[in-house]
C-alpha cells in the first residue's frame, strides 16, 4: 500500500469514527444543535461589533442579549395568541363534527358511492362504547408511564436551560473553535476543506437566515389575511402554514385545506372559500417571486423532491434533531456533491478518450417530404474491417 492510499484510508477511518460518535450521541445532541444554530445566527453580528471596536466578550454578550430578548418577546406574543386560538378551536369542535357528519360525509358518499353505514354516527358510538374498556386500560398504562417519567421531564427542563448557556459560550468562542478545527486539519487537505467550508457557509447563511425570515413572513401574512377575512382560527392556521413552509408545498397544502374547512364550517358560502383561495394564491406568488428570491436566493439549489427526502430521512435517522438539521445538512451535502462532480469532470476517467468501438452502427437517417423516415445501418465487425480493401 503506497503513501497516498494509506493516507486516504486514515482519513476515511477518522470520518467514519466521527460519524459513528455522532450517531451514538444523537439522543443528547438536541440542546447543543439548537445552541450551535443560535450561535451561528449571531456570529456575523458579533463579528461586526468586533470590527467596530468591541471585545469579543462584549460583542457576544450584546448579541446574546438581543437574541434572548427577541426569542422571549416572540414567545410572549405567540403563547397567549396560540392559547386563545386553541381555545377557540376546542369551542368550535362540535360545529366541525356536525359539519363533517351532515355535510362532508354525505357529499363524499354521493360522489364516491360509499356504504351509507360507513359514516353512521350511531355505529361509531356503539364501537366507542364497546372499546371503552380497552381505552381505559391504555389510559392507565399511559398515565403510569407519565407518572414514572419525572426524570424525563427534569431532563427536558435541563435541556431547555442548557440551550442559552451553551449558545452564549459557543457564540463567544466561535472564531476560536473554527481556528482550532482549521489547525487540526491535515495540511494536505486544509485548502480544499477551507474552500468547501466557505462555500457551505454561504449556502447555510442563505438558507438558515433567509428561510427563517420566509417562514416568519408567510406566517404573519397568512395569519393576518385569514383573520382579516373573518376566520376565527385564521391566525392559528397561518402560523402553522408558515412554520411548515420550510418543506416545499407542505405548509401551503395543510394551511389551504384547513382554511377551506374552517371557511365552510364557519360561513358555509362560496364567497369566503374564494377569499381563502385568493389569500393562498397571493401567498404562493409572494413566496415564489418576492420572499425566496430576495431572502434565500438561488445558492442552495435543492430540488423540492430532495428537500422532502432530506426531511424524511433526517427524521427517520435522528428523530426531531434530524428534521431540524435535515435541510442545512442537505445544503452542505449539495456543496460537496458539486465539488465531487467538478473533480470528476477534471479527471482522466471523464476526459480520456477511448478507442473507437468497431461494432457501433453507422446510421444514415433520411427524412422524406411525406414524413417517412428511412435508415441505412451498416455494422462492421473487426473481421470485416480487416477484410475491407
Amino acid at each position: 500500500m503506497n503513501h497516498d492510499t494509506s493516507r486516504r484510508w486514515q482519513m476515511l477511518a477518522i470520518v467514519a469514527a466521527i460519524v459513528y460518535v455522532v450517531w451514538l450521541l444523537a439522543p443528547v445532541l438536541m440542546p447543543f444543535a439548537v445552541a450551535a444554530m443560535l450561535a451561528y445566527l449571531g456570529d456575523p453580528l458579533a463579528d461586526r461589533l468586533e470590527r467596530v471596536g468591541l471585545s469579543r466578550n462584549w460583542a457576544a454578550t450584546i448579541v446574546f442579549t438581543v437574541l434572548l430578548l427577541a426569542v422571549g418577546g416572540v414567545l410572549l406574543l405567540l403563547i397567549p395568541l396560540i392559547a386563545r386560538q386553541v381555545e377557540n378551536l376546542i369551542e368550535n369542535l362540535p360545529r366541525y363534527g356536525d359539519w363533517a357528519q351532515h355535510t362532508a360525509w354525505p357529499w363524499l358518499q354521493a360522489r364516491l358511492h360509499l356504504d351509507p353505514r360507513m359514516f353512521d354516527s350511531d355505529r361509531l358510538l356503539v364501537a366507542i362504547k364497546a372499546h371503552l374498556g380497552s381505552i381505559g386500560d391504555i389510559a392507565t398504562t399511559v398515565l403510569g408511564k407519565v407518572s414514572r417519567s419525572g426524570l424525563g421531564v427534569v431532563q427536558w427542563l435541563a435541556n431547555l436551560v442548557l440551550i442559552p448557556v451553551v449558545a452564549f459560550y459557543l457564540l463567544r468562542d466561535w472564531d476560536r473553535l473554527v481556528g482550532t478545527i482549521d489547525r487540526m486539519l491535515p495540511r494536505s487537505v486544509e485548502p480544499t476543506i477551507a474552500h468547501l467550508a466557505r462555500e457551505s457557509d454561504k449556502v447555510l447563511g442563505a438558507f438558515v437566515r433567509g428561510q427563517l425570515l420566509v417562514m416568519l413572513a408567510l406566517g404573519v401574512f397568512y395569519g393576518a389575511t385569514l383573520g382579516a377575512i373573518g376566520l376565527t382560527v385564521g391566525p392559528l392556521i397561518g402560523m402553522v402554514a408558515g412554520l411548515l413552509s420550510f418543506v416545499p408545498y407542505l405548509g401551503f397544502i395543510i394551511g389551504f385545506i384547513a382554511a377551506i374547512i374552517a371557511a365552510l364550517v364557519q360561513y358555509g358560502d362560496w364567497t369566503h372559500v374564494l377569499l381563502v383561495c385568493g389569500v393562498f394564491a397571493v401567498g404562493q406568488l409572494l413566496e415564489g417571486y418576492v420572499l425566496v428570491p430576495k431572502l434565500v436566493g438561488d445558492k442552495i439549489g435543492l430540488h423540492p423532491v430532495a428537500v422532502i427526502f432530506a426531511v424524511l430521512a433526517g427524521g427517520s435517522l435522528f428523530g426531531f434533531l434530524g428534521v431540524l438539521l435535515a435541510l442545512p445538512a442537505a445544503s452542505v451535502i449539495m456543496v460537496l456533491l458539486r465539488y465531487l462532480v467538478e473533480r470528476y469532470r477534471m479527471s482522466e476517467l471523464y476526459n480520456e478518450e477511448g478507442p473507437d468501438d468497431p461494432v457501433i452502427a453507422e446510421v444514415d437517417v433520411t427524412v422524406h417530404r411525406d414524413g417517412e423516415v428511412e435508415t441505412d445501418t451498416t455494422v462492421m465487425s473487426p473481421k470485416d474491417d480487416r477484410a475491407a480493401p
